[in-house]
């Protein structure tokens, strides 16, 4: 079954990435991934471009599947730009367990109604193919097996990193952004969001508990709306989306992303130590 025609969509017709600012934000929290990113500075100083990026080329794959030409482009520019850098096959395959756990978690509290059995094995089938295509080794094979993996790594990695608070924040800005006035809400209740694990991986105050309470019950009170609503009968894409900015104009899938120097030497092109970074 290809991407398109078994769409991804969580029950109430919406994208299962909607909420990847919180599953973005996971991967910081191991200190390998977050300063990694904080040294390319993508995601510090050119937040809403990353964001874009990565929505859209993951779309793509989602709408055209893995043997259409933008699937495929969008495939190979992902490995483009992953292989430029020095990242493990555990970072690679922790990410990739987001991709399939912390949406179906996110459903479950909040979602109108929880997602089946043969959803997820769709999920775990979809994006365990998609890491065949990225080259991630070790593949978990069931969804149990990616849920194992995701908790297991978070217990032996999640810890404190400069870079990836700063990430963090940036994030969070971003997200908050998108909603003018009313950012200071959305940064709350972001923030009331986040397990206890990542709040003290980031090391940020814990929200007050009638914070939480009450943004946490809005959540639910939402999805008790939603199930009222009448189901979705079309796709919905990452590039109808209102919080993709970039591309007001379209976009070339071939053009997405970053184009980082060849590394010297098959090294990484983010500088270490006293290296300078290549121009």
């Amino acid at each position: 079954m290809t991407a398109r025609q078994g769409r991804l969509v969580d029950p109430e017709g919406e994208r299962l990435g909607r909420h990847s600012g919180c599953r973005l934000r996971r991967t910081y929290a191991v200190p390998s991934i977050g300063r990694l990113l904080a040294e390319t500075a993508e995601l510090t100083d050119r937040t809403q471009k990353r964001y874009d990026d990565t929505a859209l080329l993951l779309d793509a794959v989602l709408e055209h599947g893995f043997d259409g030409t933008d699937g495929r482009t969008a495939i190979r520019r992902m490995n483009q730009m992953h292989r430029s850098y020095d990242i493990s096959n555990d970072d690679m395959r922790y990410v990739l367990c987001t991709f399939v756990v912390m949406p179906e978690r996110w459903l479950d509290q909040y979602g109108w109604r929880r997602l089946s059995e043969h959803e997820t094995r769709a999920i775990a089938a979809y994006y365990r193919t998609l890491g065949r295509h990225m080259g991630i080794s070790d593949l978990p094979e069931t969804f149990q097996d990616f849920a194992h993996c995701l908790d297991a790594y978070e217990e032996a990695h999640f810890g404190w990193d400069e870079g990836a608070r700063r990430v963090s924040d940036a994030t969070l800005d971003l997200m908050a952004g998108w909603y003018g006035p009313l950012a200071p809400v959305v940064r709350g209740a972001s923030m009331a969001l986040l397990d206890d694990t990542l709040l003290d991986a980031f090391r940020y105050d814990r929200p007050r508990p009638a914070v939480q309470k009450a943004v946490r019950g809005a959540l639910k009170l939402r999805a008790r709306a939603v199930r009222l609503l009448p189901p979705r009968r079309s796709p919905h894409y990452a590039r109808q989306n209102p919080e993709i900015k970039g591309y007001p104009d379209g976009f070339r899938v071939a053009d997405l992303g970053t184009f980082p120097a060849p590394p010297r030497a098959g090294g990484c092109p983010v500088p270490h130590g006293d290296e300078t970074a290549p121009q």
